[in-house]
């Protein structure tokens, strides 16, 4: 039976109401020779703790050291993938990669929750159309692949890197609400409408909902008017109460998608190739041998992962499937790696947490190596506290006027739009410029809010824009007798994709960077984005003008912070050496993020952990899906003993 810690922790923490002024004896703190747990001293807390609680769905991957990185011949000819001893710490990650009917669960608690703002289940939604192929037959897996019973337990594809994101912050705000509610802090409030849990306002003290008063904890600090010192007694109709702490152990910290090293580390499960300290031999794949096909007796040649065996094979001849799967497989196919982990080898490749840059290798450190730090803090207000939680949904201002601008080029630049039956093409293109000129108007007043610090007010104004400007222009179009029939389609299209660009949900605590400012004193990092750190200097720049007669040039760039005309990440930004502004410069940018691994559709040669590619946060693939991880609080191995 699992130890609930809390419950011991309630009742300890309840019991010292009842041996207050008592001769009860208590534990002392050996540098003060004060007592914990004793009003009279004040009442510091100390609680019973044994070890991190393993989270649902999780197993623990004991770190170690290892050689990450290319272990076959570099056969795609990318040079970016060199071997490197790196130490990673222990971790939990989960047993297989989340799959359709998780995803249903999300979509289902979003739907039901955020009542108000529909257009954050729009932004929750895979991409189906993933599996769209232009000469290919995919409808079937366009119509039935997410949500038909038959595909519940296959992994979930056509998800971005941004979304995987999300529903790691979702499943951590459900997980912790669950222990609370196990633990009888909270009581069970399945109606949380617009404003749900989160960690993070429970912790701030902003989230009232559902608090049981039975089950709260005594606070022992006798400055709350609790307790009496000159009774040393308990007031029993003022007792103390406040929210669990994170000092208490109970919460557990953020689920996340994986670094690119715990991934590959995880994924060798070198655990089973080791004595002492030595492994014996190094792996191709996440099983032993260099082979892809099964050596054991009972299931000779039976395939071990799910790949593409040559040229057009994707599952082998009637009768004899060789992997009994023509896309993807359900998550507990095949046999499990070491650490009990399935599938990281084949079936869907999996984002990880990098930005994706060729030289990582060189660059990020040997201890936790990974490359993608900003840095946050919560927003307080003028007395110090945490400033009031959103209300509202946070839009990316910039991003919603990048998009229009992409949306007008690709829509204005189709002579041949086919619009259905319409009797006045010109009537409709006028409608439609008179909706996009609207629409751009209010981006235009939001990002004036934005560049005033109105964050909030300033994604009002593009709420206006789904509240009250499409239905305005539907109802518009409905009762225009010149287009009498027909449906007009660009609203839709555009509250799909502006429904791309929200950043935060009503609930979370505001959070922004750190300033250079607050880290004046700081010798191990200044800036808050870390993103581009050993990027854009002058010689990672395509057009590096070298020395000599470029000199002043030189200079002029290492004036400045950052000059992003010579950034080599950042697209289209050469524009002082003569590029056409907007011209591509290069296919990595720092919305470029890592995944890993082999999918249904990839060869051998992607079966092997090292291996590494890339793809824009905000895409998505029929071939990539995710698992989550999580942080081992304390010990590497278990119970805080050195053995």
């Amino acid at each position: 039976m699992r130890k609930n810690k809390f419950w011991i922790f309630n009742l300890f923490a309840i019991g010292a109401l009842f041996i207050v002024g008592c001769s009860a004896e208590y534990e002392t703190s050996n540098i003060t020779g004060w007592d914990y747990n004793n009003p009279k001293n004040g009442g510091f807390q100390k609680v019973p703790y044994a070890e991190q609680e393993t989270g649902p769905g999780l197993i623990l991957i004991e770190g170690g050291t290892f050689t990450m990185g290319r272990v076959e011949q570099d056969i795609t000819m990318e040079n970016h993938n060199i071997p490197r001893r790196v130490t990673v710490s222990s971790f939990y990650m989960d047993e297989t990669e989340i799959t359709n009917y998780n995803w249903c669960e999300y979509l289902y608690w979003i739907n039901r929750t955020y009542t108000d703002f529909p257009m954050i289940y729009k932004k929750a939604l895979p991409d189906t159309l993933s599996w769209r192929e232009k000469m290919g037959n995919n409808e079937t897996y366009v119509e039935y692949y997410l949500r038909h019973p038959a595909y519940r337990d296959y992994p979930v594809v056509g998800v971005s890197w941004n979304q995987a994101n999300d529903f790691a912050a979702w499943r951590t705000d459900r997980v912790n609400e669950y222990i609370l509610i196990r633990e009888g802090v909270l009581t069970m409030n399945p109606n949380q409408q617009n404003e749900p849990f989160t960690t993070d306002s429970y912790l701030a003290g902003q989230y009232e909902q559902g608090l049981n008063p039975a089950g709260q904890i005594a606070d022992l600090d006798p400055s709350k008017g609790g307790y009496d010192p000159t009774t040393g007694k308990f007031k029993a109709r003022n007792m103390a109460t406040r929210h669990v702490r994170m000092e208490d152990g109970i919460l557990l910290p953020r689920y996340r998608l994986p670094t690119e090293a715990e991934w590959e580390f995880a994924a060798y499960g070198l655990i089973g190739n080791t004595i002492d300290e030595r492994i014996i031999e190094r792996r191709l794949y996440p099983w032993d041998g260099h082979w892809v096909r099964n050596p054991q007796e009972t299931f000779q040649g039976d395939m071990l992962a799910n790949f593409v065996r040559g040229r057009g094979d994707y599952m082998g001849v009637s009768g004899h499937l060789n992997d009994n799967a023509d896309v993807t497989s359900p998550a507990y196919s095949y046999w499990p790696n070491d650490y009990g982990l399935y599938n990281m080898a084949g079936n869907v490749s999996e984002w990880v947490l990098d930005v994706y840059r060729p030289l990582t290798a060189e660059d990020a450190d040997d201890f936790r190596p990974f490359r993608g730090n900003v840095f946050k803090t919560k927003v307080l207000n003028a007395s110090g506290s945490v400033a009031e939680k959103y209300d509202a949904t946070i839009y990316d201002i910039y991003g919603i006027e990048q998009y229009l601008v992409e949306f007008k080029a690709e829509r204005g630049g189709k002579a041949d739009r086919k619009y259905g039956y319409t009797p006045n093409k010109k009537r409709l293109d006028s409608v439609e410029n008179e909706l996009l000129t609207v629409v751009e108007q209010y981006v235009a007043d939001a990002k004036k809010l934005l560049e005033n610090k109105q964050i909030v007010e300033a994604s009002l104004k593009i709420q206006e824009v789904f509240d009250n400007v499409f239905e305005d222009f539907e109802l518009q179009v409905e009762q225009d007798a010149e287009l009498a029939g027909y449906t007009i389609q660009i609203s839709p299209m555009l509250r799909s994709g502006m429904s791309d660009y929200i950043m935060n949900t009503p609930g979370n605590v505001k959070m922004r960077e750190v300033t250079a400012e607050e880290n004046i004193k700081r010798s191990n990092y200044r800036i808050a984005d870390n993103i581009d750190y050993l990027d854009g200097d002058l010689k990672s720049s395509i057009f590096y003008p070298g020395s000599g007669e470029n000199e002043p040039m030189i200079q002029e760039f290492n004036s400045k912070a950052r000059n992003e005309d010579f950034a080599m990440y950042q697209r289209g930004k050469e524009k002082k050496l003569g590029n056409v502004a907007g011209a591509a410069t290069t296919l990595i940018s720092d919305n470029s993020r890592v995944y890993k691994g082999a999918s249904w559709k990839d060869r051998a040669y992607y079966l092997n952990p090292g291996t590494r590619r890339f793809l824009e946060q905000d895409r998505s693939t029929s071939t990539i899906g995710f698992r989550c991880a999580m942080d081992r609080i304390g010990s590497p191995s278990g119970l805080g003993i050195f053995r």
